[in-house]
């Protein structure tokens, strides 16, 4: 069977965004979101979602580009003179693989956005994280640590099936990320997590126009795969991370051509319980 999990992420990070995600599950295949409990429409972002108790929220845990959610003083290693993260830098990065204190900052970080999505009152749909960071094998296993301590059920490994991409569109670039997700999927699973056996959205990540959508959906594999997205109706603090949604998400598209594809569009609740096949 073929089953596809349609995944908005970047939910609260403006009211563009979340006007997007709101239409295009309401209109469309979008089944679910996930959410930056620090972004700066998040209250936005929770009240929609309450409003709308078909479309699953998750956890888009954020340790880049967003505010973190604890005080930087409680965060020194992971924040610059700014109080902004910087756990993108080699410095950082390599810290978390030599110092206890560097990771016990990073999990009471990971902690608290799982409270502050406890105090939405949504149910937990599944976790991912801001530009895959869980990807570094400390981030993956503490998000993970923490996950289970919360109810997590579902979890993203991006993995990429690139064949699939290719028969409609050439791809470019390594997949140098394929090892460290794979380890992710592998996690997880051991641990009762839901997990995809493939994830679409890399290569073309900021870019996952219809058209794109589309050839995904006609060449999409056997077993659960996500496909996640970027939808705006506006600008958006990271204007190249983000679809515009009336340029780009014609309504004609939106529903009738999976129609005809045998593909079932679910959400991580009524997704079935991966396979434990490796992707290609």
């Amino acid at each position: 069977m073929k089953t596809a999990i349609i995944t908005a992420d970047d939910f609260g990070v403006s009211v563009e965004v979340n006007r997007a995600v709101e239409q295009a599950h309401r209109e469309g295949v979008l089944t679910v979101t996930s959410l930056m409990v620090t972004g700066d429409a998040a209250a936005d972002a929770v009240e929609r979602a309450h409003a709308t108790p078909t479309l699953g929220v998750g956890l888009h845990v954020a340790l880049a580009e967003t505010p973190p959610a604890l005080p930087p003083s409680q965060i020194p290693d992971l924040v610059d003179e700014r109080g902004q993260f910087r756990i993108e830098s080699l410095p950082v990065a390599l810290a978390l693989l030599a110092r206890a204190s560097v990771r016990r900052q990073l999990e009471a970080e990971i902690e608290a956005q799982f409270a502050l999505f406890e105090d939405t009152g949504l149910p937990l749909d599944h976790v991912n994280s801001h530009k895959h960071m869980h990807l570094h094998p400390v981030i993956g296993a503490t998000l993970l640590k923490v996950g289970l301590r919360h109810g997590m059920k579902a979890l993203r490994a991006p993995i990429e099936e690139r064949a699939s991409l290719a028969a409609f569109e050439p791809v470019t670039g390594l997949d140098i990320a394929k090892p460290f997700a794979r380890h992710i999927q592998r996690s997880g699973r051991a641990a009762g997590m839901k997990v995809p056996d493939r994830t679409f959205g890399l290569a073309w990540s900021g870019a996952m126009h219809a058209a794109r959508l589309r050839g995904i959906l006609e060449n999409l594999p056997e077993g659960v795969n996500e496909i996640y997205l970027h939808p705006a109706t506006g600008t958006t603090p990271w204007p190249r991370q983000a679809i515009n949604m009336k340029r780009n998400w014609p309504r004609c598209w939106i529903r009738k051509p999976v129609r005809s594809l045998r593909v079932t569009i679910s959400d991580w609740r009524a997704s079935p319980i991966s396979s434990g096949r490796k992707a290609p």
